[in-house]
């Protein structure tokens, strides 16, 4: 029984640092590392560049002859004695005086088509490509949106904890006084709903905070169970006034990887145009026949050619169908690069915004007084200098100011990013 009990304490010993270990279970991540990973793990990734693999592989098809066809027909099973032979020759096999014939036919296709049908789905191909790019570029702006929202959301989840503590302190004070009789219980009881309020709010900073990180490991392919440490500062804002507004409309229509994509679309119909053309051009099959005994002659053999006469259908329909997809392509594209001129004119001035009022907040001496400010109000309100709602009303500026300053830094984190989103590269 000792034993049992032993090997019982044991096993429950090594269960609880089990999952206090996959509890505690943290990864340290700089945001280049983050990218890294992304590129690397990202399981919709994985999976979209399987689309090029079987853009290839329709490469390889179109490059594949017609298989040749092979057929037997005429054979005569049931041949009488006299046509098998049997009277002459008694040791014949029984399929040796058999009539049949054996026809070979082979298609060759005129006018280029397996070539002009290979330059079609090489443009299959790259337009597979771009829509990768274009995946991988909504995916990596959203991982680093990502990442800016969780670095505000801890962030702003310390201003709130130092703030409650700062409250929690008070609370336990006044409660002392109030027992004293120094102070009206009324006192106590607006801070103990200024901490509920509080209390309330780090919850929904937390359910937030949540949220975030699960995005972020989904797009990193991480554990659930697995938390995430984001070190290292974000880069630094770019001045807008280092950044042409010309300059960024030329490189969105150069490479955005959506605008490429339509423009590889336009080739693509004229590629199908071309095949679709070459098919009014009729096929060729070459036909080898192989006959015996249903002809005069015992082993007859004939070669012949077969061809379609295009009298009726030349293909008009499936022609005029692709000058139309040409045509409305063309249009297309041109209100593609409309919108594309818009959203970036549109993310540049709004980075512009946002860059100038964090500029402005940044230089703003209040933000930096406002730790100092909040052991002062506490003091003061201690000592009895400010009243409850002088004290109350600091503490909702003190919140709002700091939640103003990240929320603008993270703006201008998240606007930058939007901004290389439209031109479809990085502003270096």
């Amino acid at each position: 029984m000792k034993i049992i009990r032993t090997l019982m304490v044991c096993i429950v010993v090594l269960f609880q640092c089990t999952l206090k270990t996959i509890a505690q279970d943290t990864t340290k991540i700089t945001i280049e590392q983050a990218e890294k990973r992304f590129l690397e793990h990202n399981l919709q990734l994985l999976a979209e560049r399987y689309n090029i693999d079987i853009a290839d592989a329709a490469i390889v098809q179109a490059r594949l002859w017609e298989n040749p066809n092979v057929t037997v027909s005429g054979v005569n099973l049931w041949a009488t004695k006299t046509q098998r032979g049997e009277m002459e020759d008694f040791a014949a096999p029984p399929l040796k005086y058999t009539d049949f014939s054996v026809e070979l036919r082979q298609l060759i296709q005129t006018a280029s088509k397996r070539r002009k049908s290979v330059n079609r789905e090489k443009v299959s191909k790259e337009i597979a490509l771009q829509e990768f790019e274009d995946i991988l570029r909504g995916l990596k702006v959203e991982l680093r949106k990502s990442m800016y929202a969780i670095q505000y959301s801890r962030s702003y989840l310390a201003i709130l904890i130092s703030q409650r503590n700062s409250i929690v302190s008070l609370v336990n004070s006044h409660k002392k006084h109030v027992q004293l009789g120094n102070i009206a219980k009324s006192e106590l009881i607006r801070l103990q709903s200024s901490l509920i309020e509080l209390d309330n709010e780090v919850n929904d900073v937390r359910t937030a905070l949540i949220e975030q990180e699960m995005a972020l490991k989904v797009l990193l392919n991480i554990a659930p169970s697995t938390q995430i440490e984001i070190i290292g500062d974000t880069k630094t804002a770019k001045n807008p006034n280092d950044i042409v507004l010309s300059d960024l409309l030329q490189t969105a229509e150069k490479s955005r990887p959506d605008m490429k994509q339509l423009e590889l679309q336009t080739q693509f119909y004229q590629r199908s145009l071309d095949y679709e053309k070459s098919q009014r051009a009729p096929d060729i099959t070459m036909i080898a026949n192989y006959d015996r005994y249903s002809g005069a002659w015992k082993n007859f053999i004939s070669f012949g050619v077969s061809v379609d006469l295009p009298v009726f259908n030349r293909n008009q329909g499936n022609i005029r169908t692709a000058k139309l997809h040409i045509e409305q392509s063309l249009y297309v594209v041109q209100q593609q690069q409309n919108v594309i001129r818009h959203e970036v004119v549109a993310a540049y001035n709004n980075y512009v915004n946002a860059y100038n009022l964090y500029q402005e907040i940044e230089d703003d001496e209040l933000f930096s007084e406002l730790e100092t400010m909040l052991e002062i109000y506490a003091k003061n309100l201690t000592n009895r200098n400010i009243n409850m709602i002088e004290y109350i009303d600091f503490m909702n500026t003190y919140r709002t100011s700091n939640q103003i300053m990240l929320t603008t830094k993270m703006n201008v984190q998240t606007l930058f990013e939007e901004l290389q989103y439209t031109i479809g590269a990085d502003i270096q």
